[in-house]
């Protein structure tokens, strides 16, 4: 069984391929292949996976320090790391068949969006499926897709399809996690055999190999994750002021800014910032977990709210190192 400091060393051992090609990412509005494949082969992408499959069910706090290292060396190849292994988790809602078929060539990655909902019409056996979701990061270098649809006036539920049966289109024009390819993605009368449709709905009734933790507290993973990348980012932040600060010596004035009270004072509030929002952020992924270990209940609304709590500090973090 590998451990997190395993895994550390691995993110360590592909640092400079992420880092050389991070340039690259954000000039092409995607994660190069060189990269992505870095991350899958040194087995980044098994963190919540299944036992069953060969995958780790990492602890949800590890999951984290994994997640914010490769964020640390490049975010947008950290996103696409957290978003295409949490949306693959979705799988544990399908059918045993469908199940098979996802696994059946490994660890999947998988990207997607569960808004909006595409039209769906039933068909024998399955369902003729036309849509177009956004944000669907990473959806250049996945195996498999995800996302809703419906009948006219019917609940939603999900739908997986692999990548070469679906549109990419390019719609990701941004200024900043230009890397994360978050492009929309579509399918026009795709048949979705029964077997690969799922409903969005907590899992209470796991399968086989589904019955951890992790799986119960899906989307929160990702959520968790999405939060952890904006730490990261952070984190950069301040390491990129503190550098800065060592030599920087403001116009008009004779003192360095590493001479200055202010300066440090301030950076001093920002470091503090990063470091309690990341310990929030462990701390209800751990709360989370242990209330589910053991059980085979969902999150309660307490730990609900907690995780929440903790993912809209990440938000005031940002806002706080924007001001």
């Amino acid at each position: 069984m590998r451990t997190t400091a395993d895994l550390l060393a691995s993110v360590d051992s592909i640092r400079s391929v992420l880092a050389e090609d991070a340039p690259k990412a954000e000039e092409e509005r995607k994660l190069t292949a060189r990269a992505y494949r870095a991350m899958y082969d040194a087995g980044l992408f098994g963190l919540v996976a299944p036992k069953r499959f060969g995958g780790l069910e990492l602890h949800p706090a590890d999951c984290l320090r994994v997640w914010e290292a490769v964020s640390q060396i490049d975010p947008s190849a950290g996103w696409c790391l957290v978003m295409n292994q949490t949306v693959a988790q979705y799988a544990s809602r399908l059918p045993e068949r469908g199940i098979q078929e996802i696994f059946a060539d490994g660890i999947p990655t998988m990207a997607g969006a569960l808004n909006p909902p595409g039209r769906a019409r039933r068909v024998d056996g399955g369902w003729r499926v036309s849509g177009r979701v956004p944000f669907a990061s990473g959806c250049h270098h996945t195996q498999w897709l995800a996302m809703p649809a419906s009948e006219e006036g019917g609940t939603p539920f999900g739908v997986m399809f692999r990548r070469e049966d679906a549109a990419i289109f390019d719609t990701w024009h941004t200024i900043g996690m230009r890397g994360t390819g978050s492009t929309d993605i579509g399918v026009e009368e795709l048949f979705i055999p029964d077997h690969m449709v799922a409903p969005i709905c907590p899992l209470t009734d796991p399968p086989k190999g589904f019955e951890g933790p992790l799986f119960r507290m899906w989307p929160w993973t990702a959520i968790l994750g999405e939060a952890v990348v904006s730490v990261a980012v952070a984190g950069l932040a301040v390491d990129a002021v503190v550098s800065l600060c060592k030599s920087k010596v403001p116009a008009y004035q004779g003192t360095p800014l590493k001479d200055q009270q202010l300066p440090q004072f301030l950076l001093g509030k920002a470091a503090s910032r990063v470091e309690a929002s990341r310990d929030t952020l462990h701390r209800a992924a751990t709360v989370a977990h242990d209330e589910l270990s053991g059980t085979g209940g969902t999150l309660s609304t307490e730990a609900k709210l907690r995780l929440q709590l903790s993912r809209n500090s990440q938000t005031g973090q940002r806002m706080r190192m924007d001001s």
